[in-house]
């Protein structure tokens, strides 16, 4: 599939703030598109997604929730489903339930990557708005393997992390509002894509392979060094995949994490064994004091007094808990996060 003469295929992500900024940029699209637009947006697993409905009415484009084994067929747009990556195959798009990225699934980077290995200098990808440096590393794969990048300028983005990110590593051809970007990309794909990069990165195929199909998703001893962190969602040991431009870790069950992303992810982590944590010891607190009460009760105060101390105790702590919990040094990547707008 890399061969050709033409960039055919648009891929486009975004994350927080990207039903807005998915909204723009189709609008700029011309009906006459001659490459097919493949679309993710980092929605909950169990959310019904209305992006397809949203995008066809506010562009020229037919757009549609995307299924197994799609052709690539110029002028049409297919958005990832809950729950599922959309990548491309060497035969066209598909879906599958493979490995989290950075805890999302569908996910941009999965997407970005397999059209880089397959489509080389086909590929236009479009990156949106968003929090953390999600789309970074598929932007790079992208570059990498000849095709050509462009971001929503990031002071247009409701949330500017992502597409900043890609700014600083993945060398974007522009950077503009959302609005502009649909006649950007109607240039792009009418110039002739440059050659393909003669340089095939083992790890990147590699991990485009773990991205399209399940059987692949275990495979053993992984490429890279153990990292000596775990990884969220399965507690495996991360192995590096990626120091430059982004720090990038990968599990043998195949989750795949920047370093941003395993940070903000620990911090969620902690953030849930300290309210455990709180709630663990308001149980203590009232146990104790109904303790306290029974021995009252039986006449023994040395053991009712021993009660009250630890129920008073255990308040002290859970308050110092909850303290820390509000504290916004403690909530400072989640923040960003709570913001995503789920489609409706």
């Amino acid at each position: 599939m890399t061969t050709g003469a033409k960039r055919d295929v648009v891929v486009v992500g975004a994350s927080a703030g990207g039903v807005e900024a998915h909204t723009r940029f189709v609008g700029g699209l011309p009906a006459d598109l001659p490459a097919a637009v493949l679309v993710v947006l980092h929605i909950p697993a169990r959310a019904p997604s209305a992006l397809p409905v949203i995008l066809a009415r506010n562009g020229p484009l037919p757009a549609r929730t995307a299924g197994e084994d799609e052709p690539l067929v110029p002028g049409t747009i297919l958005v990832a489903p809950p729950d599922h990556h959309l990548v491309i195959r060497e035969t066209g798009a598909t879906v599958v339930r493979g490995p989290r990225e950075n805890g999302h699934r569908p996910s941009i980077d999965s997407l970005f990557r397999t059209a880089a290995v397959h489509l080389g200098p086909r590929v236009v990808g479009v990156v949106l708005s968003g929090s953390d440096d999600d789309g970074t590393s598929g932007a790079v794969a992208v570059r990498q393997r000849g095709g050509t990048v462009a971001i929503q300028a990031p002071d247009d983005a409701m949330y500017r992390t992502m597409p900043a990110s890609v700014a600083r590593r993945a060398r974007p051809v522009a950077a503009v509002p959302a609005d502009q970007l649909g006649a950007l990309v109607a240039d792009l794909v009418r110039e002739a894509p440059g050659p393909e990069s003669p340089e095939r990165d083992l790890t990147l195929v590699q991990e485009a392979a773990v991205n399209e199909n399940l059987e692949d998703a275990v495979l053993g001893e992984r490429r890279g060094e153990p990292s000596g962190y775990s990884c969220p969602d399965c507690s495996g040991v991360l192995f590096v995949q990626s120091e430059d431009p982004v720090l990038r870790f990968r599990c043998r069950i195949g989750h795949s994490w920047t370093g941003d992303g395993l940070v903000a992810e620990q911090d969620l982590t902690v953030e849930t064994a300290l309210w455990s944590a709180v709630r663990t010891l308001q149980e203590k607190a009232e146990l104790s004091e109904r303790l306290a009460h029974r021995a009252l009760d039986d006449g023994r105060r040395v053991s009712a007094n021993h009660f009250h101390e630890a129920a008073s105790e255990a308040r002290q702590s859970a308050g110092v808990l909850r303290e820390l919990l509000s504290s916004a040094a403690l909530g400072r990547y989640s923040a960003e996060g709570a913001g995503q707008i789920t489609p409706s």
